[in-house]
């Protein structure tokens, strides 16, 4: 009589569940952080780029890399711009540039354009 019973009630909710889940809203889209370009946020966001760029921008001596720090905000905004966009040559930096917003550029610029 038990196993009865209990397959009844799973039929009963196998067919009921359609109706009941269709019943629920809809989940919500998730809400990410806004861009991290205020305070702190900069320096945090710039310190991704010390493994090849250096510690604020200050590539090791004899590095191939562009030192960053003290380069005009714009000509960083425009070097991130042609990284994102594919139209510069890059083995990494396309795919990274890709991973921050407009406004995220324009505050790692200003950063690294402020550092001597």
């Amino acid at each position: 009589m038990k196993a009865s019973v209990a397959r009844l009630a799973a039929v009963v909710v196998a067919a009921a569940a359609p109706a009941l889940l269709a019943q629920q809203p809809a989940p919500t889209a998730p809400s990410f952080a806004p861009p991290h370009v205020t305070g702190n946020g900069p320096r945090a966001l710039a310190a991704n780029c010390a493994p090849c760029h250096g510690t604020d921008g200050h590539a090791a001596p004899g590095s191939p890399l562009e030192p960053l720090a003290g380069r005009t905000a714009g000509r960083t905004i425009e070097i991130m711009g042609q990284f994102k966009a594919g139209t510069r040559p890059a083995t990494l930096m396309n795919q990274i540039a890709k991973g921050y917003s407009d406004a995220e550029i324009a505050a790692i610029a200003d950063y690294f354009e402020k550092q001597r």
